[in-house]
């Protein structure tokens, strides 16, 4: 078992990859991305996150091959051996001398990187995470999922210095977009009510997935623009995304949400969302 690459087909450990300097995701971030699980050799949910690379490459105008990309990440992941993987997968516009407007026919550069991966740890998932609230200070087009994650990083490391687990993205009229990296959900007097898909958030596979299964239990669901006022009042909220699967949300910057204890909904979610990785992983 070992981390492990592959670059425009050449595969190698992950320490001895490269990439040309002139790469336009590395000058410009004129590139996108995806971020799957694999269980051995099966895929959670790849069909589903193939299609948003697809839209991701098709908004930026970027041309790839997804066959050839997917037959990457499955000899990618044959060669690690890892037995459950986090699987990176970075498409940009290809190498050209730096300029911004890029000259045309450029091939597009393929990055595929698998590592050994661990769920959340089960205290966490028992206990709950904290969040801080921080200002949407993003682009207006965060459905594509580039690799332009500059706030992100930011609102990850304002978290991670006040002992929070994520940072939540809040307009200046108090709308709720998104966690940095997790998707964002509420139950609000027994309904779970989560941001539409919009320009303003990413199309999480997760969030989707977790819709899905929440109705299918008979749950009531509403996406429509979520609140912080709401979020604060809400006797449950939870994040959803691919590595952070359903997490209780337990305090809000300085305040506790509901009882302070992870809920039942959050829980039937958590469950339901873990029974249903079976039916969901498909080969690679």
């Amino acid at each position: 078992m070992a981390d492990w690459a592959c670059v425009n087909g050449r595969f190698s450990p992950l320490e001895q990859a490269t990439i040309s300097i002139n790469d336009r995701g590395l000058l410009f971030a004129d590139s996108v991305y995806e971020v799957l699980l694999a269980e051995g050799t099966r895929l959670l949910a790849g069909a589903r996150h193939f299609a948003r690379l697809q839209r991701s490459l098709s908004a930026l105008g970027i041309a790839a091959e997804l066959p050839q990309v997917r037959a990457w990440v499955a000899e990618t992941l044959r060669q690690s051996g890892c037995a459950t993987a986090l699987i990176y997968v970075q498409v940009t516009r290809g190498s050209a001398p730096r300029q911004h407007l890029p000259p045309p026919g450029l091939a597009p550069n393929v990055i595929v990187t698998v590592r050994a991966w661990q769920a959340t740890e089960p205290a966490t998932r028992r206990h709950g995470v904290r969040v801080i609230t921080v200002p949407e200070s993003r682009w207006a087009r965060r459905d594509i999922k580039t690799t332009n994650l500059l706030p992100n990083f930011l609102a990850k490391q304002q978290a991670a210095a006040a002992g929070a687990y994520e940072a939540l993205f809040v307009e200046a009229d108090g709308t709720v977009n998104e966690g940095a990296s997790a998707n964002v959900a509420a139950v609000l007097e027994g309904v779970i009510v989560t941001p539409p898909q919009s320009p303003r958030i990413l199309p999480g596979v997760s969030r989707d997935i977790v819709v899905e299964l929440a109705r299918r239990a008979g749950l009531r669901v509403e996406e429509r623009t979520l609140t912080l006022d709401e979020l604060l009042r809400a006797e449950e909220v939870l994040l959803t995304g691919t590595t952070t699967e359903v997490q209780g949300v337990t305090q809000i910057d300085d305040a506790a949400v509901g009882t302070g204890a992870v809920g039942p909904v959050t829980w039937q979610l958590y469950e339901a969302y873990r029974a249903a990785a079976a039916e969901l992983l498909e080969p690679a």
